[in-house]
């Protein structure tokens, strides 16, 4: 086997589409196998079979996973363990967003969006790591945002749920090295992508005018593309980031820099 990732073994959550769908197309180009979970299950089979077609069978896979339930996080991971003979690489990708500034945000979505951002990095890391543990050298990669690290005054729930993912990826990057694993913990923290995230923006304004309107933010002048991102989660993947633990990886066009 050749490439970046050879032999590495990687489960992807919210791999239906998006970041996760290119991160899966990513590492499997470089030579990963790759497990694809998403509570879209027909979505994540598509995206699976694409890269099949591509890499050969039996690179990648797919599981149903609500990343809030513990009971499907033991599921998908015990099969995507049998299935591709190990796990060596965890990227906690899924996550959602509500508007609402803080006095208009409902609680129940407060309670949605903390579940599936946060409680999902506890959960899949929680369960992940003793498969991990078993296929050292282990990554756990993190899809945090620039909203974990830059607060706005209009969406509270995403800003405080990406910097919890922020902090918790540390938080397990230094309980792995005390347990003298060689497991590392990053998070990621892009601006806005060109995702399916971005489609409520584009029905609003139209697609031109809403990209626009992102671009004018950022010091570069235009959004990202999935495969920016992607390529973030390549190195951190890869045995080229052995020694980068416990750290943040900005993919914003500059925007943190003003």
């Amino acid at each position: 086997m050749v490439g970046r990732v050879a032999g590495k073994k990687a489960f992807i959550t919210g791999g239906a589409q998006g970041l996760g769908a290119a991160a899966a197309h990513k590492l499997a180009s470089e030579g990963a196998k790759v497990a694809l979970a998403d509570v879209n299950l027909p979505g994540a089979q598509a995206v699976a079979t694409a890269i099949n077609d591509a890499h050969g069978a039996g690179t990648a896979f797919a599981y149903a996973l609500d990343v809030t339930s513990e009971p499907q996080w033991k599921d998908a991971l015990a099969k995507a363990d049998a299935d591709m003979g190990g796990i060596s690489v965890l990227v906690n990708n899924a996550g959602i967003s509500r508007g609402g500034d803080i006095e208009n945000l409902s609680l129940e979505d407060w309670k949605l969006v903390m579940s599936v951002n946060v409680d999902s990095v506890f959960l899949g890391t929680k369960h992940a790591l003793p498969y991990l543990r078993k296929n050292q050298p282990g990554s756990i990669i993190n899809t945090s945002s620039i909203a974990g690290l830059i607060a706005a005054h209009n969406s509270p729930v995403y800003n405080a749920s990406k910097a919890a993912v922020w902090l918790l990826s540390k938080g397990i990057a230094l309980h792995c090295a005390k347990k003298k694993m060689d497991v590392r913990s990053n998070s990621i923290h892009p601006t806005f992508i060109d995702t399916p995230i971005l489609n409520p923006l584009r029905q609003a304004f139209g697609k031109e005018e809403a990209e626009a309107k992102l671009a004018r933010q950022i010091p570069l002048g235009r959004i990202g593309e999935p495969d920016d991102v992607a390529n973030a989660i390549l190195y951190l993947a890869s045995d080229e980031s052995k020694f980068v633990t416990g750290a943040e990886l900005k993919i914003d066009g500059g925007i943190s820099a003003m």
